[in-house]
């Protein structure tokens, strides 16, 4: 069992977990000694994300686009990944006039956070719709990948995929084949870089710890607790509700294989830092290349339930803390944008800038923000948990999907 343990990669990210939070504890702001440690790892995941999006899609698209089930993957994807936003946003709205988070605050305590971070000029412009929209599409499909643009590197490649896909059979062949190689290749490289991910994990948890404490954590622990709250409600009743109903892959192989992808989505605060990982998830619970190709990196781009409720929740945190009554107006603006911010936030770690969106929609001052900046990256790291296991929960729905049109067609 010990050795066992010893050579298991999950346990040891885990261990780096916990002793990056004792130090972070014990040493406060000087944890910021790790940072280059955590900072490595990341930026090497980095180097190979890219590419590896790239190549799935492409590889994930050409093989569709030649085959009946082309369609039915794209459709019953995206509108489970619409649906469960939808109801993810709905739960957080339960949630947060159930508990009123943010009932009972100092507006005193708001305002001299306000006035340190010098909000006015650290407040982003959210950008419209239609901005969103447009900017899916590449000007330059080069430039998208030496930008990391992941939105605009999936739209050019599921382009290019179902062009791949058009030409005849033979020159299609060899062309999927050459992209089963590189992708291959990414793997081995992926591979090697996760043998130090538990160095990585300490830096990154040290220095979080380190930096923002649990003092601060306790000025908004009760939007924290509720935010948990949601997360779990979707993660251990929605989704295994969906994978017993709309799936063939059994609860507990699907929980066995989501441990380490959940920790290091845990712990990197990233969907994409996590895709390689996640992809390795969709291998061991038996989903089909084609499909998790395809599905996964979309969905760590645009499949965020865990954003759409945090959103949500801080929107009525907001709300109820400057006294305003949220009509039926201010719930529908709430959602549409909630769900829309989150199908249109990247997958990286960062400011949620999508917050400011969702509050001006709904008329709620944007002025107590700051404090939730300070300890985003806690709740990103919560968010970004749900948000990997919605991925691969929306592989496995559309994988069964996809295998019942190829058993009716045989």
């Amino acid at each position: 069992m010990l050795k066992k343990l010893g050579t298991n990669l999950g346990f040891w990210i885990l261990v780096a977990m916990v002793a990056g939070v004792i130090v972070g504890i014990g040493m406060g702001p000087e944890a910021k000694l790790f940072v280059p440690l955590g900072a490595l790892f990341i930026q090497l995941i980095k180097m190979l994300v890219v590419p590896l999006v790239a190549v799935s899609i492409v590889m994930g698209a050409a093989s569709l686009g030649g085959s009946r089930s082309a369609g039915r993957i794209g459709v019953v994807s995206i509108g489970y990944i619409l649906l469960s936003t939808l109801v993810a946003v709905a739960i957080a709205i339960v949630a947060g006039e159930l508990f009123k988070p943010g009932s009972g605050l100092s507006v005193e305590g708001i305002a001299a956070i306000q006035a340190t971070a010098e909000v006015a000029g650290q407040m982003p412009q959210s950008p419209t719709f239609w901005d969103q929209i447009i900017g899916m599409i590449p000007e330059n499909p080069i430039r998208a990948l030496t930008d990391g643009n992941i939105l605009q590197i999936i739209v050019f490649g599921l382009f290019f995929g179902f062009g791949i896909a058009a030409l005849a059979p033979e020159k299609r062949d060899k062309m999927i084949g050459g992209l089963t190689l590189v992708l291959d290749a990414l793997i081995w490289c992926i591979g090697k870089v996760m043998l130090i991910a538990p160095i990585g994990v300490f830096g990154l948890m040290a220095e979080a710890t380190g930096t923002f404490g649990f003092d601060v954590l306790l000025k908004v622990a009760n939007l924290l607790w509720v935010d948990l709250l949601a997360v779990l409600v979707m993660a251990l009743v929605i989704y295994p509700a969906s994978l017993k109903l709309l799936s063939r892959v059994p609860l507990h192989t699907f929980f066995r294989a989501m441990v380490r992808p959940q920790v290091i989505a845990f712990s990197t605060a990233s969907s994409m830092a996590t895709l390689p990982v996640t992809l390795q998830a969709c291998d061991k619970i038996g989903l089909s290349s084609q499909t998790s190709g395809f599905v996964i990196p979309l969905g760590a781009t645009i499949n965020m339930t865990g954003n759409a409720i945090y959103y949500t929740l801080v929107a009525i945190f907001f709300a109820q803390f400057y006294g305003i009554e949220l009509q039926m107006s201010h719930y529908v603006a709430i959602a549409v944008t909630a769900s829309l911010g989150s199908i249109g936030q990247a997958g990286v770690p960062g400011p949620t800038l999508m917050v400011v969106a969702v509050l001006a929609a709904a008329g709620i001052p944007i002025e107590g923000l700051p404090l939730l900046y300070a300890l985003d990256r806690i709740f990103d790291m919560i968010r970004t948990v749900l948000n990997i296991t919605g991925d691969v929960v929306c592989a496995a729905v559309t994988d069964r999907f996809a295998h019942q049109e190829a058993d009716l067609n045989q």
